[in-house]
């Protein structure tokens, strides 16, 4: 019997710029595949999306405005992105939550719009049966929130019991505390911010030295208009 493939609304989206070669990725929406049965057949979004990252090179920049969704088809996102042989620019643009915020940790550089937003929470699900089945599943959660906070952990450095904490909390993580925490690197829009104040605060500290520096010589070097006096002559 031949399988049908179902197809499926994809929630990434993939632009170039023809000029540099830059490939820019949006991840938006919800992060499964619309049909519910597509991860039955050949169509499965993690290994579609597998492909599609793999069919350019260079380095690329990946957008996630996402509230999550699927927890395995999330591990195989960031494992795709982990292994990509370029370098890979994560920018949260206004909310990675959930299993988004697992892609998130993949970037070799995560960058957080100054109002954009992380949410952490437990993996959840809904299922039905008896005693002993709900058991299994409760079981299986665990194993899931064991992986999602290792994602967090090689990201973060942050303790396995603070980011187990923070998930049975559901945190909401705003951009300043996204950089304080370690699950981001930088504001977006704020490098040249820094780098002015930078620049102007080794100004500033030029200026000093250098006022310095001419004090010194100053006390060093006689001035040239200081008179020299002659010896006095012998008295005769």
């Amino acid at each position: 019997m031949k399988r049908q493939v179902i197809a499926m609304n994809k929630f990434w989206n993939w632009t170039k710029n023809e000029t540099t070669g830059e490939r820019t990725l949006r991840l938006d929406g919800v992060i499964c595949d619309d049909d519910f049965l597509a991860w039955l057949y050949d169509g499965v979004s993690a290994k579609a999306f597998r492909e599609e990252l793999n069919s350019g090179e260079g380095d690329i920049t990946v957008w996630i405005h996402s509230e999550g969704g699927d927890c395995f088809a999330a591990a195989a996102i960031y494992n795709a992105l982990r292994e990509y042989r370029g370098k890979v620019t994560i920018r949260i643009d206004a909310v990675a939550a959930s299993a988004a915020s697992v892609i998130a940790m993949a970037g070799d550089s995560v960058e957080i719009s100054p109002v954009g937003m992380i949410i952490i929470h437990n993996p959840w699900t809904g299922t039905v049966g008896d005693a002993e089945e709900l058991k299994t599943v409760a079981s299986q959660l665990d194993s899931v929130k064991e992986n999602v906070i290792k994602a967090y952990e090689l990201k973060t450095h942050l303790s396995r019991t603070k980011l187990a904490k923070m998930m049975d909390e559901e945190t909401f993580i705003h951009a300043r505390k996204a950089i304080e925490l370690g699950f981001a690197d930088k504001i977006i829009g704020e490098e040249k911010t820094t780098e002015t104040a930078g620049n102007a605060s080794m100004s500033s500290r030029r200026q000093g030295m250098n006022s310095m520096m001419n004090a010194i010589r100053a006390k060093q070097t006689p001035p040239s208009n200081r008179v020299k006096r002659r010896p006095p002559e012998p008295l005769t």
